[in-house]
């Protein structure tokens, strides 16, 4: 029994980091001045427990959920896409271009093409370092964060140049057609279907690896490739597959923002959505099932920040530093890792001397009488 609760300690370690963050948290915001339960009664209550609030909650969640599966797909294959935030980019470019440059078709062809088309994109940008990994052995993070700039600057490209609105006073392309935005899920908010794809979509990818093939052949990889290989797995196969899939996911966040909240191709239209996606796998422990958790925690803070410092006037920086105190101690618990034959040892090294300390006094006791 001793030891299944050591175990869940363990497992919720991530949950101590996050408490952990927020205690040294609240000594930041005593040295701006502020009460830190009055500003955290104001972040979450803002974020988590107001209509409105709780909506720009969901609108961020949208595209960090999706950012955080596109990093912990290849992270099961033990691959790092730092690539999400130009996966994002180039996901929203495709679709803005099938959204504004295809004839005019049913809505009912029209929106799925146009979803297509931004998971393409996405999974493209992702499958160019994959198939360098895979093939030449260049090291995947180098290539993903380079093509992120990359991404970045061509969508700036097109969205101030071949595709900006004529006489626009900001580098953004035509409006599109109302009969392709995405449905809302709230009255009078900005929170669009988005986030039901993205939960549909963790649940699909933790069924995925649980309990399929394709998942236990990915963990394989991940876990050692060369057991792999022996085991009659494509390595390379896993790989490209990984990178293609976990760009299709950030394409798909890249593509919600531009169908489902700004209605255009915007330059610089991710505030850094991908690298988010980094602090919510990790916080997530790399289970697909818990990155909307992550995912919603993060937005929350995201959300509630402008809340809080309309309440209390400290500075939403703080929340700034709150979220790298959250990355810090995260990572330093993964490192933590529970060790059954180590603990059992040390519980049976413990009830045997217990056992003599009890032997003990019942010899004394047995002495004195």
């Amino acid at each position: 029994m001793m030891l299944k609760g050591i175990e869940l300690f363990y497992l919720l370690r991530p949950v101590w980091a996050v408490l952990l963050a927020l205690v040294l948290g609240s000594a930041l915001i005593a040295l701006g001045g502020v009460n830190p339960l009055a500003a955290y009664k104001e972040l979450f209550g803002g974020a988590f427990f107001d209509y409105y609030g709780f909506a720009n909650t969901l609108v961020k969640m949208s595209p960090i959920l999706l950012a955080g599966l596109a990093v912990v797909i290849p992270l099961r294959a033990g691959l790092f896409n730092i690539g999400a935030e130009g996966q994002i980019y180039m996901g929203g470019l495709l679709a803005a271009m099938a959204a504004l440059y295809l004839p005019e078709i049913p809505a009912a062809i029209h929106i799925p093409v146009v979803i297509i088309a931004g998971a393409i994109g996405g999974g493209l940008w992702g499958f160019i370092p994959g198939y360098l990994k895979a093939y030449h052995g260049i090291n995947e993070v180098i290539v993903t964060i380079l093509m992120n700039y990359v991404g970045i600057n061509l969508v700036s490209y097109f969205a101030g140049g071949p595709m900006m609105q004529e006489g626009a006073p900001y580098p953004y392309s035509e409006e599109i057609a109302e009969y392709l935005w995405l449905p809302w899920i709230m009255g009078g908010t900005d929170a669009h279907a988005g986030i039901l794809f993205g939960l549909g979509l963790a649940l699909i990818a933790w069924l995925t690896i649980r309990f399929t093939t394709v998942g236990f052949a990915l963990d394989t990889v991940g876990k050692n490739q060369t057991a792999g290989r022996y085991a009659g797995i494509n390595v390379k196969r896993q790989i490209l597959v990984s990178m293609f899939v976990a760009g299709a996911f950030a394409g798909l966040a890249g593509t919600f923002e531009v169908i489902g909240l700004k209605f255009r191709l915007y330059h610089l239209f991710s505030p850094g959505y991908g690298y988010d996606g980094i602090v919510v796998a990790f916080l997530a422990g790399l289970n697909p099932i818990l990155v909307p958790l992550s995912a919603f925690f993060l937005s929350g803070l995201k959300a509630g920040a402008h809340i809080m410092q309309r309440a209390t006037g400290l500075e939403s920086t703080v929340i700034d530093a709150i979220q790298g105190l959250v990355i810090i101690f995260v990572a330093a618990s993964l490192a933590f890792r529970f060790n059954q034959s180590q603990w059992k040892r040390i519980l049976d090294r413990r009830k045997s001397m217990e056992r003599q300390l009890a032997e003990q006094n019942a010899g004394a006791k047995s002495g004195s009488d």
